[in-house]
């Protein structure tokens, strides 16, 4: 009994291991896209944050502490590489990491309507506080018929991708809730 107890969480956690790995590399392939084609495939010089998707996707099927931690990760990745202030993606990703959580929790992600509704959400809290720390920090000027034009491409650009991957975001979703958020037995005595 207790080898096959021992045993059950050994598999466990090398599942956890391997989704860890998986969404390392699937990172590294949206940063491959993000970079490259969707340079060319722009709206007005406007492409879709794919990273806002996948961290919001990590918050909502995992949970909040590891859809934070891979938000700081990757989004310092992204600043060190491209960022014109450290800590800026990290930041912003990091509460869209957290949102995904609190979303989780108060709609269904099972809905393709409410998904879509989730991804414009976090995208309009992600540019918001971009750029704000923008202002802050590099004294950008406030230009808000700029912004809201960009943003609104944004949106419409992060929503169609995420109608499009939909499906894989469930198939995945599902895969990843059953590795990490596993249910806790707890007997009650009356």
């Amino acid at each position: 009994m207790g080898d096959r107890f021992s045993n059950k969480i050994k598999e466990d956690y090398l599942k956890k291991i391997l989704s860890i790995i998986a969404i390392t590399i699937v990172f590294f392939v949206i940063y491959f896209l993000q970079i490259n084609l969707f340079n060319w495939f722009n709206i007005y010089g406007i492409s879709p944050n794919l990273f806002i998707i996948f961290i919001l996707f990590i918050g909502l099927f995992i949970g909040k502490k590891i859809g934070f931690a891979f938000g700081i990760i990757f989004g310092l990745y992204i600043d060190i590489i491209n960022g014109k202030i450290l800590g800026q993606t990290a930041i912003m990703l990091g509460i869209v990491g957290l949102l995904g959580e609190y979303l989780d929790k108060s709609f269904s992600k099972e809905s393709r309507i409410t998904l879509m509704l989730m991804v414009a959400s976090t995208t309009i809290i992600y540019e918001i506080g971009i750029y704000l720390i923008s202002i802050i920090s590099l004294g950008v000027n406030i230009e808000i018929l700029s912004f809201i034009k960009i943003l609104l491409i944004e949106i419409i650009y992060n929503t169609i991708i995420t109608i499009i991957i939909y499906p894989l975001i469930q198939m995945a979703g599902v895969e990843l809730e059953n590795t990490f958020k596993q249910q806790k037995i707890r007997s009650r005595y009356f």
